[in-house]
C-alpha cells in the first residue's frame, strides 16, 4: 500500500476518533449539569388520622397567600387530627424578587426543625421585608428570635441543598399542568379552585367552606 496513503487514512481515523470522544465528553458534561436528584420538600403538619392531606402551593411575597394565611392556619388548626396539612413553595420570582429568598429562609429554618415558626413569621410580617432591597438581615432577626443558630441558618440559606429544594417543587408544580398562581391547592391530589373557598355571600374567605370540602374528602374516603 503506498505510504501517502497509508498516512491519509490514519489521519482520517485519529480525526474521527477524536469526533467520537470529544462528543462523548460533550454528552457525559450536559448529562450531569442537567441532573439534580433533589426530591420536593415535605413540610407537613397534623395527625392525618383520616388520611387526608390538603396541600399548598405559596409565595411567601404574594399577598393573596398573606390573605390566605390566617384561614388556613386555622382549618389546619381545627382538622389537626384528622388531616395532614402541607406547604410546598411556589415563588413567582418575577413578579414578587424577594419570594425566593423567603423560601430560602423557610428552608433554612427547616434544617433546624424551626419550618413552620419561619412560615408563619414570614406571612404574619410580610409587609416588613417585601419592599426590602435585600431581606436577608430581616430573615436574620427572624432566626435569632427563633432560637436558631444563626451561623448555621446562614449557611443552609445560602447552600445549594436549600436552593435544589426549592426548585424541586417548582419542578413539582409545572407536572401538575395548573396556572403558575399563588395559592394553588390540592386537596388528595385533586386541584380545588380558590373560588371554592369564598363565601358567596360575603365575597370573603371562608374557614367554613374549606371545612365542606375537607369533611366531604373525609367521608368520600370513609366509604372506600
Amino acid at each position: 500500500m503506498d505510504k501517502r496513503f497509508l498516512g491519509i487514512l490514519v489521519g482520517i481515523i485519529v480525526i474521527f476518533a477524536g469526533i467520537f470522544v470529544v462528543a462523548q465528553h460533550n454528552s457525559n458534561n450536559n448529562s450531569g449539569a442537567t441532573t439534580n436528584n433533589a426530591q420536593p420538600t415535605n413540610h407537613v403538619e397534623g395527625l392525618g388520622q383520616k388520611g387526608v392531606t390538603l396541600v399548598e402551593y405559596g409565595d411567601y411575597e404574594c399577598p393573596v397567600c398573606a390573605d390566605y394565611y390566617p384561614i388556613v392556619k386555622q382549618v389546619a388548626a381545627q382538622f389537626n387530627d384528622q388531616i395532614y396539612f402541607q406547604f410546598r413553595n411556589l415563588p413567582l420570582s418575577t413578579i414578587h424578587p424577594n419570594a425566593f429568598a423567603a423560601a430560602r429562609a423557610a428552608e433554612a429554618a427547616g434544617l433546624q426543625n424551626k419550618y413552620f415558626q419561619m412560615h408563619d413569621t414570614l406571612y404574619a410580617n410580610q409587609n416588613n421585608w417585601v419592599g426590602q432591597a435585600d431581606p436577608k438581615s430581616t430573615f436574620d432577626t427572624y432566626a435569632k428570635n427563633l432560637g436558631l443558630n444563626v451561623s448555621q441558618f446562614d449557611s443552609d440559606y445560602a447552600s445549594s441543598k436549600v436552593n435544589d429544594s426549592i426548585n424541586a417543587d417548582l419542578s413539582t408544580f409545572l407536572k401538575t399542568n395548573q396556572q403558575e398562581a399563588t395559592p394553588t391547592f390540592f386537596l388528595d391530589g385533586k386541584f380545588v379552585d380558590n373560588s371554592q373557598f369564598v363565601d358567596s355571600k360575603t365575597g370573603q374567605l371562608s374557614v367554613d367552606k374549606f371545612a365542606t370540602l375537607i369533611n366531604a374528602e373525609i367521608a368520600s374516603k370513609t366509604r372506600q
